[in-house]
């Protein structure tokens, strides 16, 4: 695999870093600027929404310039959305700069992936697109943590100031390992960027991954309850839990990668009914400390075999604009999460017990299996129509080769 991949996972593991460890100091920076703790989550949302936002419409008014300028413009606004929050005087200040902070997350990803894509011989695709994502499930398993507690020792700005230090370790490796590129996109602007979405099979892609990771939030976000009310672990040993999912999550993205450059749409498949069966499974697995930690490892596992599969679907459903395609996956990413804590949220306020949550993420599961399901018919239909058949026969690869 090309060295430049390497260059993809730092920045990765910076923005997993930085979207991540918001969520462990939060009681340290709502003591710090005198907020609740209920106020402070609102930093959360509002990177989430700094990435909804930005990934589409950044990478659709970028879409002519060099990849690789791009990439390295996208890592300079994510140290300066960073650094701000490291200096941010207040609440007000802070979440303008946590929104900041969101905006290039998604176009990134979106255009890693086309870039990572085009380095590699077309049966080794999948596989690039699950290194760069390395360093997003890696930044569970070691950044999240040190970050955390890098802020707990030494207050929360400098855990941003040492993420803006990732950052600028990444701008380096992209300007020195992606090679100076020509792959500038044919598109006449915002307006063409965007018809190129008006594809079903981009959009049934696209509900794939809200409903498919929407299963894997609806569980998580209430992972911490469910380990210490059902599995009756003590909440000092949740960190290392939750780095065991990070642990299952880098497995799983590294499986799903080699997989579906073999077979896509099986991968994709295969990986939501395994999420499926876990989920359904975590009442039993909740009640004892072993198994319960076991769950955690295969929830992160099957989760992210899916995540290689999704963004290269996407990115071939849409060969007009890969990378506005890609990064409004991304997009979708985060709408999952919102939307999967909030219907896990529900289950819980109903009543219905610490591990109910998970029985929801479960029903999610089968939704993204439908949806994927549909998406799949709806190929074979357009595939076996005449008319399918001469466009197949000359649609253009979803990504360029990079000159080297």
């Amino acid at each position: 695999m090309p060295l430049a991949l390497l260059a993809l996972a730092v920045g990765a593991f910076g923005i997993g870093t930085t979207e991540f460890v918001m969520m462990g100091l939060l009681p340290d920076v709502a003591d710090d600027l005198h907020i609740s703790i209920p106020t402070a989550g609102h930093l959360v949302s509002a990177y989430a929404l700094g990435v909804v936002i930005g990934a589409p419409l950044l990478a659709a008014v970028t879409a002519r310039m060099s990849r690789r300028t791009v990439l390295i413009g996208l890592m300079a606004v994510f140290v300066l959305g960073n650094a701000l929050s490291a200096f941010a005087p207040g609440y007000e200040s802070l979440l303008a700069a946590r929104f900041l902070s969101g905006l290039p997350h998604g176009a990134f990803f979106g255009v890693g992936a086309v870039v990572a894509t085009g380095m590699v011989a077309p049966e080794r695709k999948a596989r690039s697109v699950s290194l760069m994502f390395l360093g997003l499930t890696v930044a569970n398993v070691a950044g999240v943590p040190v970050a955390t507690l890098m802020g707990q020792h030494m207050g929360w700005r400098a855990t941003f100031l040492g993420v803006s230090a990732i950052g600028l370790a990444a701008i380096a490796a992209l300007a020195l390992l992606i090679p100076r590129d020509h792959t500038h996109a044919t598109a006449a602007g915002l307006r063409h960027e965007l018809a190129a979405l008006k594809s079903l099979p981009v959009w049934l892609a696209l509900g794939t991954t809200v409903a498919g990771f929407g299963a894997l939030f609806a569980a998580y976000s209430y992972v911490t309850p469910m380990l210490t009310d059902s599995a009756g672990f003590a909440p000092a040993s949740v960190t290392l839990l939750l780095a065991l999912f990070g642990v299952g999550a880098t497995a799983g993205n590294l499986l799903g990668g080699r997989l579906a450059d073999h077979a896509m749409r099986g991968t994709l498949f295969g990986g939501l009914a395994a999420l499926g069966v876990v989920l359904a499974l975590f009442p039993v697995l909740m009640r004892a400390e072993w198994s319960a930690a076991l769950g955690v490892t295969l929830l992160g596992m099957a989760a992210f075999v899916t995540g290689s599969p999704l963004q290269l679907m996407v990115m071939e459903k849409a060969a007009a604009a890969p990378s506005l395609a890609s990064s409004a996956n991304q997009a979708a990413f985060n709408l999952a999460n919102a939307g999967g804590a909030w219907i896990g949220g529900l289950a819980l306020a109903a009543g219905f017990g610490a591990t109910s949550p998970a029985l929801a993420g479960a029903v999610l599961a089968v939704l993204g299996l439908g949806v994927a399901g549909v998406a799949y018919g709806v190929d074979r239909r357009r595939a076996s129509s005449p008319t399918g058949r001469l466009v197949a026969a000359h649609v253009p690869e979803p990504q360029e080769r990079v000159h080297r």
